[in-house]
């Protein structure tokens, strides 16, 4: 019975683990606390550059995860997007480098990320500042993986 009892934490724990960092989840963590993001992954050219054009709303514990090959110098802006949203712009280990707060729907003024980005995390707009999401901020997800991170899936 300990034997199976054994076997069933492990896969339990196992699953849990994998859940953790699967494709459509994102995790944040600070000296606030944890939260989750349910996401859609953006790591094709084409799939970052609609983005979330179009959409007239998106639930709150939801976003997108754009991903981009290698670290490079991102600007973003707001054509088509029909929500404000935060942006979260990360480096390759999973540190958020800059947040842009609340960016207006529809607004073509560059934003600017900054260089070295790997990947931006697009939020309702509002949220980074409820949940205290800043620079230093991980982020959990496999596309962090392969680099230096320091909350490994």
């Amino acid at each position: 019975m300990r034997t199976v009892l054994a076997t069933l934490a492990f896969v339990l724990i196992g699953s849990v683990a994998s859940a953790a960092c699967g494709k459509d989840t994102v995790w944040l963590r600070g000296d606030w606390g944890q939260i989750r993001f349910s996401i859609e992954l953006a790591d094709t050219p084409e799939e970052r550059a609609r983005g979330l054009m179009f959409r007239d709303e998106m639930p709150g514990q939801h976003g997108m995860l754009f991903v981009y090959e290698v670290p490079q110098s991102a600007v973003f802006w707001m054509k088509n997007t029909l929500i404000p949203l935060d942006m979260i712009f990360v480096d390759r280990a999973g540190v958020v480098k800059h947040v842009h707060h609340r960016a207006i729907p529809g607004d073509l003024t560059p934003i600017d990320g900054g260089r070295d980005v790997y990947a931006v995390l697009e939020i309702n707009g509002g949220l980074a500042q409820r949940y205290g999401i800043s620079v230093g901020t991980e982020l959990r997800h496999q596309v962090f993986s392969d680099g230096p991170a320091k909350w490994e899936c």
